[in-house]
């Protein structure tokens, strides 16, 4: 049985920045735990490659969610990543810290250091800038780069309809005004993806008090009394137990970090006994209070070229990858999430409650099962896009056998709150005025059904429902707040009612930020490390 200063259990967005700070610390002795395997595969590294690693169970969970009654009974596909890097070896790079007014609201519900002023910083310490001449400033390791060079010229319609709109333009969706719409910057260096992996992890693997271990799935966290004291995992068929000196520390995500718990006997009591397993805590918090973003696209067809006729055609995809091999540039380079904004569906909105998407690529009549990014349509076309900033609408991730293989059932509850039908409607609204531009009206040749332009107020919420999807930002199953019986863990992410244990992952958001949720998932792990490195300096000298 070994022992370790500090277990840390996933290696994605947070578990690579903890495992890279933890072990600065030559005297602390780091184990990283991560079910999957190694990211060094093409089409991880290849920006663009996201739509092969989709479906790919190899480095994906491929979670669905339970039918949703306000989908029409869809079931909603989740994937998640498993493999070193995570989700950020899987997503499609945005990188988007979120509105400041996200991060004020989460210290305003009690959670006190957690507010834009409190946390900029520590975006900050991660982030590498490098503008569109691919000059990096001096920062973090974590490249976040300007790609506007790469960008379809098509986005000139994008914007041009955005002025006439009345819209405000902006160059950084990270900078001091992050609303309005611009195109997205996202993690590559080089051409190529830079992952949390990449970036926090791999600097640090050559120090001799860090020990990863790949193909480790945990099956549950050890107590003693209300003491979390190690954990079990399993790997190539043989169960191991680690112990932990100081924490462990769960940063499995906002799918299996509830999971682990209940299946840890940290949960509801009586789903817990259900299942077989005797309750350590009766935390009925864990696994709630789930959220994520679902968006819905409109599709057109264009006057001029687009993405589709590039990478249509068998000889398109080969010029691209050849572009690509040589220069590192071209279509393979970027996110097919190109253009997009943060803004106000009515002049009185108290802050920006749309996010926008304008991709130059359709993929309409791709067939079903096989990743649309992969088969873009035989015709010139774009997509608009949007989502509801900030849903109200929340579920539950809960066990649904004590076998830690087996997937648990997720219930997002879509669309349960009034206010979020509303924003259906506002968003639906919103595309419509933009699609009526005569900038959108000069490059939409015709529109794909359904038709969005004649839809009323019910037949925008109807084909919502039709047709919306995830946009992939899960959180809030292990949330923080400051009243043990509502939330899971305190502003310090630690769990209550317990010792030793933390949580560091999307989970713990009070709430959803308003846009993508990599970038906060790494601002929430540099922050805790800071704190479980102060309260151990702490524990020290007492």
């Amino acid at each position: 049985m070994a022992d370790f200063d500090y277990i840390i259990v996933g290696s994605g967005s947070a578990g690579c920045v903890l495992a890279n700070r933890l072990s600065a610390d030559a005297g602390s002795q780091v184990l990283l735990l991560e079910a999957g395997g190694s990211d060094r595969r093409f089409w991880i590294k290849l920006p663009i490659g996201y739509g092969r690693t989709y479906f790919d169970e190899r480095v994906n969970w491929k979670y669905e969610t339970e039918p949703e009654p306000a989908i029409k009974n869809r079931r909603s596909y989740w994937p998640r990543g498993k493999v070193i890097g995570g989700s950020s070896s899987i997503n499609a790079m945005v990188y988007c810290r979120g509105l400041p007014s996200d991060f004020d609201d989460w210290r305003q519900l009690g959670n006190a250091g957690w507010g834009w002023t409190d946390v900029k910083a520590y975006f900050e310490r991660s982030e590498c800038r490098v503008d569109a001449s691919g000059k990096a400033a001096p920062g973090g390791p974590l490249h976040v780069s300007d790609v506007s060079n790469e960008m379809h010229p098509l986005r000139r319609h994008y914007f041009a309809a955005a002025e006439e709109m009345g819209l405000p333009y902006t160059d950084d969706f990270n900078g001091p005004n992050p609303e309005g719409v611009g195109i997205y910057h996202i993690n590559t260096r080089r051409g190529v993806r830079c992952s949390s992996a990449d970036a926090f992890l791999r600097p640090a693997l050559g120090r001799a008090n860090l020990q990863l271990e790949t193909h480790a799935l945990v099956r549950r966290v050890l107590f003693q009394g209300r003491r979390a004291v190690g954990v079990e995992y399993e790997q190539h068929g043989r169960v191991h137990v680690v112990r932990a000196r100081r924490e462990v520390i769960l940063s499995a995500g906002a799918i299996n970090s509830p999971k682990l718990l209940q299946l840890s006997g940290v949960g509801p009591a009586a789903l817990l006994r259900q299942h077989g397993i005797e309750p350590v805590l009766d935390q009925p918090a864990v696994g709630g209070g789930l959220q994520d973003h679902i968006a819905v696209s409109y599709f057109y067809k264009a006057t001029e070229p687009t993405l589709n006729d590039q990478l249509h055609p068998i000889s398109g995809k080969l010029a691209a990858g050849l572009r690509y091999v040589l220069s590192r540039k071209g279509p393979l380079s970027v996110s097919v999430n190109q253009c997009g904004g943060f803004v106000r569906s009515r002049a009185d909105a108290p802050t920006p409650d749309l996010q926008l998407y304008f991709n130059p690529i359709t993929y309409s009549t791709a067939p079903a099962g096989k990743r649309p990014l992969m088969n873009p349509d035989p015709f010139s076309g774009f997509i608009l896009s949007f989502q509801p900033c900030r849903p109200l609408s929340r579920g539950r991730v809960d066990i649904s056998s004590a076998d830690p293989k087996t997937a648990p059932s997720i219930r997002p509850n879509y669309l349960s709150a009034e206010q979020d039908i509303a924003d259906v409607i506002a968003g639906g609204r919103f595309i419509q005025q933009m699609a009526r531009t005569e900038a959108m009206r000069r490059l939409i040749k015709e529109a794909i059904p359904p038709y969005l332009d004649g839809m009323t107020d019910e037949q925008i919420v109807e084909d919502f429902r039709e047709r919306c999807g995830s946009v992939f930002h899960p959180v809030g199953t292990c949330a923080m707040g400051p009243d043990a019986r509502q939330a899971v863990v305190d502003s310090r992410l630690r769990v209550y009612g317990l010792e030793g244990l933390r949580v560091v992952d999307a989970s713990i958001f009070p709430t959803i930020t308003s846009g993508n949720t990599n970038a906060p998932t790494i601002m929430v792990a540099q922050k805790a490390a800071d704190m479980i490195l102060a309260d151990q300096k702490q524990q020290d000298v007492a």
